[in-house]
């Protein structure tokens, strides 16, 4: 085998690779409303890095029986209640993406550990292209919204999943 047939093997080999390079996050966080809380929510910044539009469409934690990505919508009567985004969250190219306090974010349902103050947990982000990544989150129980308002996590849910932020 040639030199330029072992380096043109090689490229080939690198392409799939391209992919972990789309999407990178930033300032992620985890919090729970107490220490008896069985769900809990993580916030990010998530920015695709790529040429191309992309979409979070899941994320997996062994801390919680079940991850769902999840947002805030205003009803009729004006109350906020959360529900689920089955279709993920899009991620135009070249954008960020804030899950934060309020909005978009990762719920953490059926917690198998209390989410304590300093400690970190791990989950893993899965997009329609880019590679899966897997994030260390701490928990910051204390962080306030950057926005120095909005509704706190955990109100106006109606049948509340037990958590807070």
């Amino acid at each position: 085998m040639s030199f330029k047939s072992i380096l043109f093997a090689g490229a080939l080999a690198a392409l799939p690779n391209l992919s972990l390079a789309q999407v990178q996050v930033t300032d992620p966080y985890a919090r729970a409303a107490s220490p008896m809380a069985i769900s809990g929510a993580a916030f990010m910044a998530v920015t695709n890095t790529g040429d191309s539009d992309d979409r979070l469409v899941g994320v997996t934690s062994d801390i919680a029986d079940r991850v769902e990505l999840h947002t805030h919508i205003q009803n009729a009567d004006g109350v906020m209640r959360m529900v689920e985004l089955e279709d993920g969250i899009p991620l135009p190219a070249g954008e960020t993406v804030l899950l934060e306090r309020g909005g978009l974010h990762v719920m953490l349902l059926g917690l198998r550990q209390p989410l304590a103050h300093g400690d970190e947990i791990t989950v893993t982000l899965e997009f329609e292209t880019a590679a899966p990544l897997t994030v260390t989150v701490p928990v910051d129980l204390d962080r306030m919204p950057a926005h120095g308002g909005g509704m706190q996590h955990g109100q106006g849910h109606g049948q509340g999943h037990g958590h807070g932020g």
